[in-house]
């Protein structure tokens, strides 16, 4: 226990001294007011203390209080969570590689991933998992997170899984040696009409940009023309990835974005030579769960007036984490830096009322209108600024888009959302894939047969509403009449995703997307981009 307070000092050192954490405005730490004065507490409560204490769990639960009195986003990350937390932005973990979901008490394989462990050994979309390693993978004992501490493991190891197929009498075994599976951030890439693209980014990856270009390449060489680039609900990610991805869009030498804190001195990304869609017509889509990264990118576009930015005000995170590692293996992610776009603004939303009004305050829009009217959102003049072209943009809170696209809660109302949240659209894609996937599979080769000739019967969709009236979900007919055409092809969207992938998923609901639509709309108009000029 002794060791606890050199450590400490050991750290302070590191922190005071270490000329790659340190620059010459650091005050020096008063030791005997922070860091001996934790460590001799620590001392005092371990040995002095009248029960006894799991101090490693103390010490954790002091660190994240800590944390809390600082900002939002600065964040504390046990040893055993590291690996995990990461893994949606390095891109990958490793396992079997499937897309599963846990239907009726048994792990229903959505999809595997392509070129995985489990599809190279022919495992299908369908397949139910019924053992794993002999022991039985079915009942009310098995939950997501059994399914991840069976499933999962290092590079090379073994599991055994017995598999229930649709037509198969037996129990099919199989051996899977489990490999590195990738993580995608890019959800969708299709052509909305004959020359203009959609690309759907979920979060700013490791190798987002190598997902982007590709995508990109490949819409190119259907026509593509003009970029829809949908960051809707996009929370962030890699600071520099947003870069790399800005550059995409803007010419060489155009500032991207700086950073800027008390400990750190301004740091600008400027674009390349590289770009890979320089011209052409570019509009972004955002809304109130587009975040950090997401605004970056939007920022750095709507600042030098290269394209127009449709949707609703962004989230406003305007801070730059960096991690610094403990001596256990955890890790703190700090806020070091507040970032701004290349006009000044920091979009950063105020903090100073505490981590619950921070987060609330996304329901507070709602509450006051914003989500629903241009005209409820005021910023003061102090946040003022002015894009490349004299365009009047705003800081201080988020992202305001260029043309306003008000949030459907006449379609997305609380029968919608009961039936998402009650499982009944899954549990009918399950049910209705389990009975026909392999006539489906025949009749439907691609994902443009399966959208051209596949209809929601009435019958399916009454089938639907009386499995929600089954659950006691009220049946509101002002909500559901007026919206049976977007509520069937919901439905069909995600029967889609299961029988084909993600993107058919995007593609499919695309047509009735509000914010897709006003974007086409804008592409059409002649003068629509002369806003920016």
């Amino acid at each position: 226990m002794k060791r606890i307070i050199p450590i400490l000092l050991l750290l302070a050192t590191m922190v005071t001294g270490n000329p790659l954490w340190a620059q010459s405005n650091v005050k020096p730490l008063d030791e005997k007011k922070t860091t001996q004065k934790i460590g001799t507490l620590i001392y005092y409560i371990n040995n002095y203390y009248v029960d006894t204490l799991d101090m490693p769990k103390l010490v954790e639960k002091s660190i994240v209080a800590t944390l809390k009195q600082l900002d939002p986003h600065s964040a504390y990350i046990s040893a055993k969570n590291v690996k995990k937390a990461n893994e949606p932005l390095e891109g990958s973990f490793e396992g079997v590689g499937i897309t599963f979901q846990l239907f009726n008490d048994t792990i229903l394989v959505i999809s595997p991933v392509p070129g995985g462990p489990s599809d190279k050994v022919g495992i299908q979309a369908g397949d139910k998992i019924i053992k794993v390693n002999g022991e039985d993978a079915f009942g009310e004992d098995i939950t997501n997170q059994w399914v991840m501490d069976h499933l999962r493991g290092k590079k090379g190891t073994r599991v055994d899984v017995s598999i229930k197929r649709e037509g198969s009498k037996d129990l099919l075994d199989f051996t899977i040696i489990r490999d590195k599976i990738p993580l995608f951030s890019l959800d969708a890439a299709f052509m909305l009409d004959k020359q203009t693209g959609y690309i759907k980014l979920n979060r700013f990856a490791k190798d987002s940009k190598k997902e982007f270009d590709k995508a990109l390449d490949s819409l190119k060489k259907e026509g593509l023309k003009n970029l829809v680039f949908d960051l809707r609900g996009n929370g962030g990610g890699y600071l520099g990835t947003a870069m790399k991805i800005a550059d995409e869009f803007l010419t060489d030498g155009k500032l991207i974005v700086y950073t800027k804190g008390i400990h750190q001195p301004r740091q600008e990304l400027d674009a390349t030579t590289d770009g890979g869609f320089e011209k052409g017509k570019l509009i972004i889509l955002v809304n109130e769960g587009s975040a950090s990264a997401s605004e970056i990118v939007t920022g750095a576009v709507q600042d030098w007036d290269r394209g127009v930015v449709i949707g609703r005000r962004t989230f406003g995170k305007g801070l730059v984490q960096r991690p610094f590692p403990l001596p256990d293996g955890s890790v703190v992610r700090l806020t070091v830096a507040h970032y701004y776009t290349p006009s000044g603004r920091c979009i950063q939303r105020p903090y100073n009322e505490g981590v619950e009004k921070y987060y609330g305050e996304l329901n507070e829009r709602m509450k006051h209108g914003e989500l629903y009217h241009r005209d409820s959102i005021h910023f003061p003049d102090s946040l003022k600024y002015e894009t490349k072209n004299g365009r009047t943009v705003y800081g201080g809170g988020g992202i305001m888009p260029d043309i306003f696209v008000p949030f459907d809660s006449t379609r997305y109302n609380n029968l919608f959302s009961a039936l998402i949240r009650k499982g009944i659209y899954n549990t009918y894609v399950n049910n209705y894939l389990d009975k026909h996937r392999q006539e489906m599979e025949k009749k439907y080769k691609n994902v443009e047969a399966y959208k051209n000739k596949f209809e929601i019967t009435d019958a399916m969709f009454d089938d639907l509403i009386n499995q929600a009236k089954e659950k006691k979900i009220t049946i509101n007919q002002n909500e559901l009449t007026p919206n049976i055409p977007f509520y069937k092809l919901q439905l069909k969207a995600l029967i889609g995703r299961n029988l084909f992938n993600q993107n058919a998923y995007f593609y499919i609901l695309s047509p009735m997307d509000i914010e897709i639509n006003k974007a086409l709309e804008v592409m059409s108009q002649k003068n629509a981009f002369d806003i920016l000029k």
